[in-house]
């Protein structure tokens, strides 16, 4: 048997555990995914049977429901949150009144948002003593890097996230690049690895980290493995957590699909970690699924980037893992993987600060970090994105930046894997060519990059896409990195990357199909919602 043979034999092997329970055309609609679905259609329709008696009382119930209306848009005037949101409610409140009203109630009544948002605060609690002060390194950036100083400030005082020196930042331009990189560092791992992503596929990448996990289990290595609860939809079966701790590894869904109607359905674990010994991280766009590395072709050429973290600023992603794998109640030691030394590394230039974001404290911290880096940039500001669906904030951010001279170049798909987000993404094609944000598209495919670059010093990587799903719904996690080398690596591929662009112009936009434009226009009203 030749290598090839005995390479494709294990892949082979290892896709049986993944066939195991996995649902073809007809399983899918007899299936669980169907069952849930019809479940949930089923708690709407009891919903709309209970209020269907009390119809006899029209007048005093449209009484009602006009009165409870009127306060919650003179709620909504009142509130200090986004302004488009609020909105977004008042319209679907004031346009569709019993609708909008049971659906604001259910959403800003519904208990599992705040049991779980309790017990992250727990959890904050018990391991913010594991995050350094780094007192020493504020003092010297009070004077030397201001900028930098006032955002750690920020960020340690909201999610506990300070700022390292001792670290360094290898940058991807590829998922293609980036996995060989996984592989190698998985393979050194001697005490734990943690994997935290939004997607888990079958297929030849998963089929070889799953190889190589089981084997580092028969070494002694600790492996523990969270993916989202939307897998099970699509991807993998129910339950494969059980399957793959037979097998050794431990295995969790974050926030399961079950049959109940619940908003925290909505909120999705879309964070992609990969924390090894506590010494090397992994983030970016890059989820366990063949398209990530180009090796299935979905929309075109898959364009992505992640990178590698070493160093002291590891703590935060080990941090960051803990804290969601044990946001079901479940008691440990932390000191066994935060309170570690760390080795030195060659690198003593620059600063990376690795933040996290959550929606339920209703601070939007991967959103307040882009516009830091927009109302603080001098010469450029060079964005990858998937999406486009922002906020007035945002859109005024990028607008004022581009007035004020900043060159703002975003980089978007010029194949969507989303029709509904790609005309959502063109409506706001034309406020911010008017105000001279350029807006190219890449050709070749799809990009899934998430990355913001300025003035050849700051970038961000990670996970925050700009739309209201990642900026305001989402679990989410991104390394910002200040005066490291990586910065240069990523403008280096947003140029290379811009070649394969085409420029999006106003004769562009008016060029765009009808229903395009309309649907667009109709979406833009409930993007908040989406």
């Amino acid at each position: 048997m030749t290598k090839q043979e005995g390479n494709n034999r294990r892949f082979e092997d290892k896709d049986e555990l993944l066939k195991k329970g996995k649902r073809g055309a007809l399983q899918m609609i007899f299936g669980r995914t169907t069952l849930v679905v019809v479940l949930m259609a089923l708690q709407v329709l009891l919903v709309a049977a209970v209020f269907e008696p009390l119809s006899r009382y029209g007048p005093l119930l449209y009484g009602g429901i006009t009165l409870l209306s009127a306060l919650i848009v003179l709620h909504l005037v009142n509130q200090s949150s986004d302004p488009t949101v609020r909105l977004t409610w008042a319209v679907l409140v004031l346009a569709v009144p019993m609708l909008g009203v049971i659906l604001y109630g259910f959403v800003k009544l519904d208990l599992g948002h705040r049991m779980i948002h309790h017990r992250l605060e727990e959890l904050t609690r018990e391991t913010i003593r594991f995050v350094p002060r780094q007192k020493r390194l504020m003092d010297y950036l009070w004077t030397e890097d201001p900028d930098l100083h006032s955002l750690a400030w920020y960020t340690t005082r909201q999610g506990a996230f300070p700022v390292y020196d001792n670290s360094e930042a290898v940058y991807y331009s590829l998922g293609d690049e980036m996995f060989p990189a996984m592989l190698r560092e998985m393979e050194k791992a001697k005490k734990f690895i943690f994997l935290e992503f939004f997607i888990i596929k079958k297929g030849y990448m998963w089929s070889t980290v799953l190889e190589l996990l089981e084997r580092k289990v028969q070494e002694g290595v600790e492996v523990r493995l969270l993916y989202d609860g939307t897998c099970a939809l699509f991807h993998l079966p129910y339950r494969y957590p059980k399957e793959l701790r037979a097998l050794g590894i431990q295995c969790k869904m974050f926030a399961p699909i079950r049959p109940i109607v619940s908003t925290s359905h909505n909120n999705r674990d879309h964070r992609k970690i990969l924390v090894v010994d506590g010494e090397v991280a992994f983030t970016g766009g890059i989820n366990l699924a063949d398209e990530y590395i180009n090796r299935e072709v979905r929309f075109g050429h898959w364009k992505d980037t992640g990178v590698m973290i070493r160093g002291d600023a590891v703590r935060s992603f080990t941090l960051m893992f803990l804290q969601m794998w044990n946001v079901d109640q479940r008691r440990e030691d932390y000191r066994r993987y935060l309170d570690i030394p760390i080795p030195r590394v060659d690198s003593r230039t620059g600063y990376i600060l690795p933040y996290g974001d959550s929606p339920l404290d209703e601070e939007n911290v991967g959103e307040q970090i882009y516009m830091d880096i927009l109302n603080r940039a001098e010469r450029y500001v060079h964005i990858m994105t998937p999406y486009l669906i922002i906020d007035d904030k945002m859109a005024n951010a990028l607008t004022f930046a581009a007035k004020r001279g900043v060159e703002v170049s975003l980089i978007l798909p010029h194949i969507p894997d989303k029709k509904y987000a790609f005309a959502l993404a063109k409506t706001h094609y034309p406020q911010l060519l008017s105000a001279g944000v350029q807006i190219w598209e890449y050709t070749p495919g799809f990009v899934h990059a998430k990355s913001f670059v300025s003035d050849d010093r700051k970038a961000v990587v990670g996970t925050i896409n700009l739309d209201y799903r990642s900026l305001t719904l989402h679990f989410e996690c991104a390394a910002y990195l200040c005066g490291v080398p990586a910065v240069a690596d990523v403008e280096r591929d947003f140029q290379e990357t811009l070649r394969k662009c085409q420029r999006i112009s106003h004769n562009d936009v008016k060029a765009l199909p009808f229903k395009t434009k309309a649907a667009g226009a109709l979406l833009k009203l409930f993007a908040p919602l989406m």
